[in-house]
């Protein structure tokens, strides 16, 4: 008999009918001669019921029906009598798929998120990580679904490079060489001329410079796929691999880069309240109980404006009034994820787009905004600030703190070059990038959206490493 999902079985209504089922067993209860399977096979948070009497099947049968166990189940439809399910299966056939005895990790009593973490090969199985899977795999459809909608093309950018997006130089080598026999200059430094590229190369940290080009080319493009930071970050809000968003549009300034910025992530968020409800109701008992409400807040809320310098105006405020923060927060400082989730939290209760960042601590190739005649700069409807700024916009979220970060670039060649010496970069493997600035430059901007962060909001999760099926962290790369 053809197998049925149990998705679909619980919205069947042809009672009175056989269907078969197959699926992993969640638990399993017994009572005078009769017992119960909550049985899943992963397509719903949801389990659906097999009743079975011991005496239609062989002793040894029943028991090996454990926790974990898979099963084929063939058995008639029929109406629950229980509260809280539709319809469950009374089983006329079982056949054991796959044993699991009593060392497996799994079973019903709770686990920890740390325990869980050393059984990520297993913990897919569990009705928490299922939920994350499930949304996870369905905020990838929201992301290909709306770029396609709005005329964007996937542009895909290589993993393997020899340019460092972000110049901070954190960046796992790629190589074929002998370790153990590298062959070095007289100053010392290592000889690449034998390995497989010919020079050094290493995995991307961003595939925003290569999405320029294709910006460049095509008009408006988006990459999705794996980035790689090897920072030593032992926090709930880094990786050591995670996956990016990072569309770069042509002819876009920065009040049309923050309305995609604002309309994009709404309709992710959508996307899951339209296509998620079970798995978000389900975190929403389990993890999170303000999650659904969160956000639906998101979707009513027109997203705040606000420039740095006036940001840093309101904390320094919040500060005189008795607020105390871990990190200093003057400006020209960095904001921390404290200084980011009061303004989102508590100073504005909505999500914050900030612009204009100070020059010092931004990347490159944004573009600078007007500079006053005392050194300092006019940025986003008008805002004056102290210091150079660059025309950034960063989104920030309740929980998470800074979700996007984006900004217009700087097409100009020549005020391009400016900041590079300014900073002494080194642009030996980036001459393809200034090309850009040479042959047509055009206006253009883009954001970077790290996927995990995403995740971690739509589920209320507070760890990264659990919204990742494998997380790849600081002495961690096992499974």
């Amino acid at each position: 008999m053809k197998r049925t999902k149990v998705i679909d079985a619980l919205k069947c209504t042809a009672y009175g009918s056989d269907i078969c089922v197959k699926g992993w067993v969640r638990s399993k209860r017994g009572s005078k001669g009769i017992f119960f399977i909550a049985l899943n096979d992963g397509s719903t948070i949801k389990n659906i019921q097999i009743v079975g009497e011991d005496a239609n099947f062989q002793e040894e049968t029943v028991k090996r029906i454990t926790t974990g166990a898979c099963l084929s189940v063939i058995g008639r439809l029929v109406e629950s009598p229980a509260a809280g399910q539709a319809s469950e299966i009374q089983a006329t056939a079982i056949e054991i798929l796959g044993d699991c005895d009593n060392t497996y990790p799994l079973q019903k009593k709770g686990a920890s998120w740390e325990y869980l973490r050393t059984v990520a090969h297993l913990r897919p199985r569990t009705n928490t990580f299922g939920a994350i899977l499930r949304i996870r795999h369905n905020m990838a459809m929201a992301i290909h679904t709306y770029f396609h909608e709005h005329g964007y093309f996937y542009f895909h950018t290589p993993l393997i490079t020899a340019s460092d997006c972000e110049g901070a130089g954190n960046m796992f080598q790629v190589t074929t060489k002998n370790l153990y026999d590298l062959k070095k200059d007289e100053q010392g430094k290592i000889i690449y001329d034998d390995d497989f590229f010919g020079e050094q190369t290493s995995l991307t940290v961003s595939g925003q410079l290569e999405g320029e080009l294709g910006a460049t080319a095509l008009g408006a493009i988006y990459t999705f796929g794996p980035t790689f930071r090897a920072e030593n970050s032992n926090t709930p809000r880094h990786l050591a691999e995670f996956w990016m968003i990072e569309p770069e549009v042509a002819f876009l300034d920065q009040e049309e880069l923050m309305d995609l910025e604002e309309d994009f992530i709404k309709y992710c968020v959508k996307w899951a309240l339209d296509n998620c409800r079970d798995d978000l109701e389900f975190l929403n008992k389990m993890i999170d109980k303000t999650l659904i409400e969160r956000l639906e807040g998101v979707l009513k809320e027109t997203f705040v404006r606000l420039p740095y310098t006036e940001g840093i105006n309101i904390l320094q405020e919040a500060i005189k009034n008795g607020k105390k923060f871990e990190f200093p927060c003057n400006w020209g400082d960095d904001l921390a994820s404290e200084h980011e989730r009061y303004l989102v939290e508590e100073h504005f209760k909505k999500p914050v787009i900030m612009t204009d960042y100070p020059r010092a601590f931004k990347s490159f190739y944004m573009k600078q905004n007007e500079a006053t005649a005392d050194g300092g700069s006019v940025g986003y409807k008008g805002a004056v600030a102290p210091g150079p700024t660059m025309q950034g916009t960063d989104v920030l979220f309740p929980s998470i703190g800074e979700i996007i970060g984006g900004s217009v670039r700087e097409e100009s060649y020549d005020k391009l070059m400016a900041e590079i010496e300014r900073r002494e970069m080194d642009m030996t493997h980036l001459w393809w990038y200034l090309d850009t600035r040479k042959y047509g430059s055009c206006p253009h901007a883009g954001f970077g959206l790290g996927f995990e962060r995403l995740i971690l909001f739509v589920t209320g999760m507070q760890n990264i490493r659990d919204v990742i099926p494998f997380p790849r962290t600081p002495k961690n790369a096992e499974f």
